[in-house]
C-alpha cells in the first residue's frame, strides 16, 4: 500500500511539473516559425518574376534592382535559428532591407503608367500584398507562441522542469528602432 501511495504522489507531482506544456509549446513555437519562414519563402518566389515584370518597362530603374538582388542573395545564405538572438536580429534585419527594396521598387512603377496596367504586374503585386500580410500575421503568431513558451519556461513549477531538460527562453522578434516607431509620423499638407 506504501508503494502505491508514493507511486501516486509521484504521478501526481509530475502533472504539475509542467514537462508536457513545455513539449506542446517548444514545437508550437518551431511550428510558428516554420510559417514564418514559408511566409519569407513565399515572398523570395515572387521578387524574381516581380523584377523580371518591371525591368521589362523600367530600365532606369537598375539601382533598385540592384538592391533587390542584393538583398535576396544576402538572405539566401543566411541560416537562423530560433535560439540564437543575435542570428534572429540579423535576420529579421535583412527581411527589413528586402521589404524596403521592394517597396522602393512599387514606388519606382509609379512612373510607368503602362506596367501600372500590365495585368502580369497587377496580379504581381496583389500577390505580394497579400505575402506582406501572411507574413505580418505569421510574425504576430509566433511572437505569441515565444510569449507563452517563455512564460512556461519562467513559471514555477515549470521553470525547475525547463532547467532540469535544457530549455531556455526564445529571442522573439524586435523592431529595430523602437524610438523611431514610438513617434508619430508628422504629416505635412501643404
Amino acid at each position: 500500500m506504501q508503494r502505491f501511495s508514493i507511486l501516486a504522489l509521484v504521478v501526481v507531482s509530475l502533472g504539475g511539473c509542467g514537462y508536457n506544456d513545455l513539449q506542446q509549446q517548444d514545437e508550437y513555437t518551431k511550428y510558428s516559425w516554420a510559417q514564418v519562414l514559408s511566409q519569407y519563402q513565399r515572398r523570395a518566389d515572387l521578387v524574381p518574376a516581380l523584377v523580371s515584370t518591371v525591368r521589362a518597362y523600367a530600365v532606369h530603374e537598375q539601382t533598385v534592382f540592384k538592391e533587390i538582388t542584393e538583398a535576396r542573395a544576402e538572405l539566401d545564405t543566411m541560416r537562423v535559428s530560433i535560439n540564437d538572438a543575435d542570428a534572429l536580429e540579423r535576420y529579421s534585419r535583412a527581411q527589413q532591407r528586402m521589404g524596403g527594396a521592394l517597396y522602393r521598387l512599387l514606388l519606382a512603377v509609379e512612373n510607368y503608367p503602362q506596367l501600372k496596367s500590365d495585368n502580369a504586374f497587377l496580379d504581381l503585386q496583389t500577390q505580394l500584398e497579400g505575402t506582406e500580410n501572411r507574413i505580418a500575421f505569421a510574425r504576430q503568431r509566433y511572437i505569441g507562441a515565444v510569449a507563452a513558451y517563455n512564460v512556461t519556461v519562467r513559471s514555477f513549477p515549470s521553470n525547475l522542469t525547463a532547467k532540469y531538460f535544457g530549455y531556455a527562453t526564445r529571442p522573439t522578434f524586435t523592431v529595430e528602432d523602437e524610438q523611431a516607431v514610438s513617434r508619430a509620423p508628422s504629416v505635412n499638407v501643404e
